[in-house]
C-alpha cells in the first residue's frame, strides 16, 4: 500500500507540474494567434509594412522558437529568408502604468483606428509631433525625429505614407523600444530593425544572449547559494579583453541614451539577460522595453500616489523617493544609468582581470556605482568617471586583436 501511494503522489505531482508548464507555455506562446490577428488587419487593407506580404502571403516570414516572458509581449526567433532576426508582436491592452508592465501609453480599443480615414500627411505629422513631444520632451530637433519617422513608414520608399502605412506607424510609436530603435537606428548598439507589420517588428538577431549567466531549472535554483550563484554565472564568459571591449559597448550605450540626439532615455532594467554581442564582441541591446524616455517616465511618477520610497520604482532599476507632504513620487531618479551599468559590470569585469589593473579597475568600478542623484545633477563627476572607465579597459586591450 506504501508503494502504491508514493506511485500516485509521483504520478499526481508529475501531472501538476505538466499541467502548469503546458498552461504557462500556452499563455505566453500565442505566436499563431498574433499572426492571424495581424494578418487579418493586413487582408482588410487596415495595415501595411515592410513584413506584412512575407508574413501574411508569401510565408517566407515565419515564427521559430518562443522567446516570450509576458504574455503581453510576444516574442519569438524567426527567420526572413536568408536573415535571422527576433519577431515581436503585442497581444491585449497593456495599462498606462503597471511597474510590471511596458511605461507605454494606454491603447485604444484597436490600436489601428489612427489616424482616420482622410488625415492628410501634413495632418498625420502634426499628430505625431506631438506624439513625440510628449514622448522625448521638447527637443531642438523634434522635427528631425519626426523626419526619421515618416522615413521608416514609408516602407516602398515611394514618397507617400499610405493610410495603412500611417496606422502601423502609430501603432508601433506607442512602445518605447520601437521608438528607441528608431532613434538609435545608426548606433551601432542598437539591433537592426529588419521590418514590420502593424504593431509586428522584426528586430536583429543577437548571436550571443545573454551577456552572461547560464539558466538553470528551479528546482536546482532553490538548492543553490546565493554567492555561489552568481560565481556560476562568470563561468561561460569571453577572455577578458572581449569582457573588456562588450563592456565598452555597454559604456557607449550609456553615452548614446543620455542627452542624446533626440532626449534622454532612462535604463530601468540593467540585468545580463537584456544585453548580448555579435561575433565582434560588439555590445547589443536584446530588450529595450525598460529603456523608457526620462520625459514620459517623469510625467508618469508625478502621477504615482506612494506613502514609501518603494511604492517609487519602475522595472527594477529606476526608483525616486516619495513626497510624503504630497503622498506623489517624485520625478527624478536616484541612480543614474552609469551607476545601474557599473553595478552589472562589477563581477563580469573584475573576475579575470590582469593584475596590474585589477586594482585600479575596482576602484574605479566602486566609485561609478557609488554615483547618486540624477546625471544632470552631476554631469561633471558623471562624465570623468565614464571617461576613466573606458581609457583604462581601452587602454589595456588597445594592442589585442579584440579591439
Amino acid at each position: 500500500m506504501k508503494y502504491m501511494f508514493f506511485s500516485w503522489l509521483a504520478v499526481f505531482v508529475g501531472s501538476w507540474v505538466v499541467y502548469v508548464e503546458y498552461s504557462s507555455y500556452s499563455e505566453l506562446c500565442r505566436g499563431q494567434a498574433c499572426k492571424n490577428a495581424i494578418c487579418d488587419k493586413y487582408r482588410k487593407g487596415l495595415i501595411d509594412g515592410s513584413a506584412c506580404t512575407s508574413l501574411c502571403e508569401k510565408d517566407t516570414l515565419y515564427l521559430g522558437k518562443c522567446l516570450s516572458s509576458k504574455p503581453n509581449n510576444q516574442v519569438y526567433s524567426g527567420g526572413w529568408g536568408d536573415l535571422e532576426g527576433v519577431v515581436k508582436c503585442q497581444m491585449e491592452e497593456v495599462p498606462r502604468y503597471d511597474p510590471g508592465a511596458e511605461m507605454e501609453h494606454r491603447k485604444e480599443a484597436s490600436p489601428f483606428n489612427k489616424p482616420t480615414k482622410g488625415t492628410s500627411v501634413e495632418k498625420f505629422k502634426a499628430i505625431v509631433l506631438s506624439h513625440l513631444k510628449t514622448k522625448v520632451g521638447e527637443q531642438a530637433n523634434l522635427q528631425d525625429l519626426v523626419s526619421l519617422v515618416l522615413f521608416v513608414a514609408d516602407y516602398n520608399k515611394d514618397g507617400l505614407i499610405s493610410l495603412p502605412e500611417a496606422r502601423s506607424m502609430w501603432a508601433l510609436l506607442q512602445l518605447n523600444e520601437f521608438l528607441l530603435a528608431v532613434v538609435l537606428q545608426d548606433r551601432e548598439h542598437a539591433p537592426r530593425l529588419l521590418g514590420f507589420c502593424g504593431d509586428l517588428y522584426v528586430m536583429e538577431k543577437v548571436p550571443y544572449a545573454p551577456l552572461y549567466g547560464i539558466s538553470l531549472p528551479w528546482v536546482v535554483e532553490l538548492w543553490i547559494p546565493a554567492g555561489l550563484r552568481r560565481s556560476m554565472d562568470q563561468w561561460f564568459t569571453p577572455s577578458w579583453p572581449r569582457k573588456a571591449k562588450i563592456s565598452i559597448g555597454l559604456l557607449e550605450l550609456v553615452e548614446d541614451v543620455f542627452h542624446g540626439t533626440f532626449g534622454s532615455f532612462l535604463m530601468c532594467d540593467v540585468s545580463a539577460a537584456d544585453f548580448g554581442y555579435n561575433d565582434r564582441h560588439d555590445l547589443k541591446v536584446m530588450d529595450a522595453r525598460h529603456i523608457v524616455p526620462e520625459a514620459t517616465f517623469q510625467e508618469a511618477m508625478r502621477e504615482r500616489r506612494c506613502n514609501v520610497d518603494e511604492d517609487c520604482l519602475y522595472g527594477t532599476d529606476c526608483r525616486t523617493s516619495c513626497d510624503l507632504t504630497k503622498h506623489r513620487c517624485t520625478p527624478e531618479v536616484t541612480r543614474p544609468n552609469l551607476a545601474k551599468a557599473c553595478s552589472s559590470l562589477k563581477e563580469y569585469l573584475l573576475r579575470g582581470a590582469p593584475s596590474d589593473i585589477q586594482d585600479e579597475l575596482e576602484k574605479q568600478l566602486y566609485a561609478c556605482i557609488a554615483l547618486k542623484g540624477s546625471a544632470e545633477q552631476m554631469e561633471m563627476e558623471h562624465s570623468l568617471i565614464l571617461n576613466n572607465l573606458k581609457t583604462l579597459l581601452w587602454k589595456k586591450i588597445s594592442h589585442t586583436k579584440d579591439s
